[in-house]
């Protein structure tokens, strides 16, 4: 079975259902915000990027400041909506 973060379309679905299951648990917009915006901080510095959308994510979270990361963070909730 290919991991998660093998294709950019799974990444974006397999986050999309941890919005929604986040959501449906009662765990408010700025609380998902926040833990995205961890999550990315963990993957930008743990995890090698696996095709071209990651790579850029990553090159995007490395020059961001915490508030840029924020907004990221949010942008990608919307973008799995």
């Amino acid at each position: 079975m290919a991991s998660v973060l093998s294709t950019y379309d799974k990444w974006k679905q397999f986050l999309g259902e941890r919005v929604q299951n986040a959501r449906n648990a009662g765990i408010n917009d700025a609380t998902i915000q926040r833990l995205a915006t961890e999550i990315g901080n963990f993957l930008a510095l743990k995890v090698d990027p696996k095709n071209d959308e990651e790579r850029v994510l990553k090159e995007l979270w490395s020059v961001c400041d915490e508030q840029e990361k924020q907004v990221m963070a949010k942008i990608m909730i919307k973008l799995v909506d």
